[in-house]
C-alpha cells in the first residue's frame, strides 16, 4: 500500500443515476463502506452522469459506486465510462450494483467497468473489492 493512501481514508463516491427513486440499496452500501473506514459521498437521488463524474473529480475520489434498478444500466454505465475516460480518469474505479443480468454485466465489464455487484452481495466483499482494486491502480 502507498504512503499516500495509507494517510487517508479511502473516498468513495455513491450515486443513483436517472430516475430510479430506490435508494434504500444505495444508502445500506454507503453505511457500510462508511463502517468499513472509508470515506463516503452521497450524491442522492436524480443524478446525470455529468453530475456524477463531475463530483467525482471535485471530491477527489478513489472509485464511483452507481446503484441502479431501472433498467437503464447499459445506457448510464456506458455514459459514465466514456466521460470519466475524456477527463482521463483511469485509475477511479467504476464499479457498482443492482438488478443487472449477467451478460449485461460481462459486456460492461469488458467496456471498462469493475465488478458489478447483484442484490444479496455481502457489503465486506464490496469494500474488500474496493480495496484491492484501489491498492493496485490507484496512482497518487
Amino acid at each position: 500500500m502507498n504512503t499516500i493512501q495509507a494517510n487517508r481514508p479511502l473516498r468513495i463516491l455513491i450515486a443513483k443515476v436517472g430516475l430510479d427513486g430506490h435508494d434504500r440499496g444505495a444508502k445500506v452500501i454507503a453505511t457500510s463502506l462508511r463502517d468499513a473506514g472509508m470515506e463516503v459521498i452521497y450524491t442522492g437521488l436524480r443524478q446525470t452522469p455529468e453530475m456524477v463524474v463531475n463530483a467525482a473529480l471535485q471530491e477527489d475520489v478513489d472509485a464511483i459506486g452507481i446503484s441502479i434498478l431501472s433498467g437503464a444500466h447499459m445506457t448510464v454505465f456506458t455514459k459514465v465510462i466514456t466521460l470519466m475516460k475524456e477527463k482521463k480518469m483511469n485509475d477511479v474505479l467504476l464499479t457498482g450494483g443492482g438488478i443487472i443480468p449477467e451478460n449485461d454485466r460481462k459486456a460492461l465489464e469488458e467496456m471498462g467497468v469493475g465488478t458489478l455487484f447483484p442484490p444479496g452481495t455481502p457489503s465486506k466483499t464490496i469494500a474488500s473489492y474496493i480495496r484491492e482494486w484501489v491498492s493496485k491502480n490507484r496512482s497518487f
